[in-house]
């Protein structure tokens, strides 16, 4: 209790009162990210850092004391990610929110790790620059919990994931000390790339204070709409196999399922077509004949997929509605019950196959799934509900869990896509890496971090 109590008295005499919470409704608040399973205990203390040095401090005295750093952006994660350890100082970054440069010329940005990922999109755009990586949650997650995790969404299927526009920062190591990794140039190779070793790498290795993403220009695309309605998510599934092996790379290729648009409807009333088991969103960006040729081949797939329905769209506003609805699946649902994410990702090949497995374990399971996908890349989300207060439910619900794990396994997938290992996926990750992989992760974690400072138990099992 005494060093708990001389942890939080330097806390208070390095930083402004206000920026250092201590209440238990707050520490509370602050204990845990969006998911809603996975374990977490009180913090210490919850810091909302405003500037580097103030990241700095803070980790330098964890170090010092042998209490725990767990960093947060806006705690919209969904594996655990930034949920509190014991003995732990949850360290929020949610208010370093400067955009410091926008170089038009060399086609970059400059932000903050607390910037939102809509606020750096929106910036850029008034440049004629655009930052694709667009999660479902852009409009409230963090660029620092982006990197983290390596987040991906919607356009990744075509134009990649956070790595894919990460080309530097800054990070404060274990010990305090902050470095600049990677370049502003348009290419460079000194040294290993250490900055793409820092995405993903869910803050158990440094703190990301600041970065800098590469940029595309806005213009040159042209948006087309294709959307499909299925009897059945199989079919869907054969859809979205055959639209790859055709070589076709959209610019988005999304799977809902009849749960997921009856649950959206039912929140926001937009009009979304009821009485389908499954819609596919597809969209292609090629400008002129090109995008009508390609829109049209989408089309004749889905219809030869066994579509019931297929509709075109090129309105905007049309468009941002029907892909709206994919965005508000998660939170919808949220409505529903409590929700344990999956995040596979299958070969796309495969999509059809694990579709079908995915449904063959709710029936055995006894519970309610429903699927959102990035299917264009194979990157899967069923959705498993159980109601509130249903342990029994809850219990079953852990077993279809984990048996949709083994089979994206055993289908050449991986345990997570986009949403991170944090703490729901480490018995998945274990299988997926095996001890010799596993122990040359502990090894770079003993190199940068050798007492354990950095969000313990994360990212990769011990």
């Amino acid at each position: 209790m005494q060093a708990n109590e001389t942890v939080i008295a330097e806390l208070l005499r390095m930083l402004r009162a206000d920026q250092v919470l201590t209440d238990a409704a707050s520490l509370d608040a602050y204990a845990h990210d969006d998911a809603e399973w996975a374990p977490c205990e009180r913090p210490l203390a919850v810091v909302l850092a405003e500037h580097e040095d103030d990241v700095s401090a803070v980790v330098r005295l964890a170090a010092a004391s042998g209490a725990r750093v767990v960093p947060r952006g806006a705690g919209t994660g969904l594996s655990g990610g930034s949920n509190a350890v014991a003995q732990s100082i949850v360290l929020s970054l949610e208010r370093m929110t400067r955009i410091v440069e926008v170089n038009v010329a060399e086609r970059y940005v400059v932000a903050e790790a607390g910037v939102i990922n809509d606020t750096v999109r929106e910036a850029v755009a008034s440049h004629g620059l655009w930052y694709p990586p667009d999660p479902a949650s852009y409009r409230i997650s963090t660029i620092g919990g982006n990197v983290a995790t390596n987040a991906g969404g919607i356009c990744c299927v075509k134009y990649g994931v956070t790595r894919d526009y990460v080309i530097g920062m800054r990070v404060v190591l274990a010990d305090g000390d902050v470095v600049d990794l990677g370049r502003r140039t348009a290419k460079g190779v000194t040294g290993y790339d250490l900055t793409a070793l820092m995405v993903g790498s869910e803050g158990t290795l440094g703190v990301v204070t600041q970065v800098t993403l590469q940029l595309l220009p806005l213009g040159g695309r042209e948006e087309r709409a294709i959307v499909g309605s299925f009897g059945s998510l199989r079919e869907a599934g054969v859809a979205v196999a055959e639209i790859t092996a055709a070589g076709i790379v959209p610019a988005a290729l999304e799977l809902i399922d009849r749960t997921c648009v009856e649950a959206v409807d039912a929140w926001q009333s937009l009009g979304l077509p009821h009485g389908v088991d499954t819609m596919l969103l597809a969209k292609v960006d090629e400008v002129g004949a090109a995008g009508e040729e390609l829109a049209a081949s989408v089309a004749r797939i889905m219809t030869d997929a066994g579509a019931v329905t297929v509709e075109r769209a090129t309105d905007a506003e049309e468009i941002d509605r029907l892909f709206l609805a994919r965005r508000l699946a998660y939170p919808a649902l949220e409505r529903l019950g409590p929700v344990l994410t999956e995040d596979i990702c299958v070969p796309r090949g495969a999509v059809p196959e694990m579709l079908s497995r995915i449904q063959a374990t709710a029936a055995a399971h006894d519970v309610v799934i429903a699927n959102i996908a990035h299917a264009g890349d194979g990157n899967l989300h069923p959705l498993i509900i159980a109601p509130e207060g249903d342990e029994a439910a809850k219990a079953r619900a852990k077993l279809a869990f984990d048996r949709i794990v083994d089979d994206c396994r055993e289908l050449g997938g991986t345990v997570t896509g986009e949403h991170g290992v944090g703490l729901l996926k480490l018995p998945g990750a274990a299988e997926e890496l095996g001890p010799r992989v596993i122990a040359m992760h502990a090894a770079i974690k003993q190199a940068l971090d050798p007492l354990g400072t950095l969000n313990p138990g994360k990212a990769f099992p011990a």
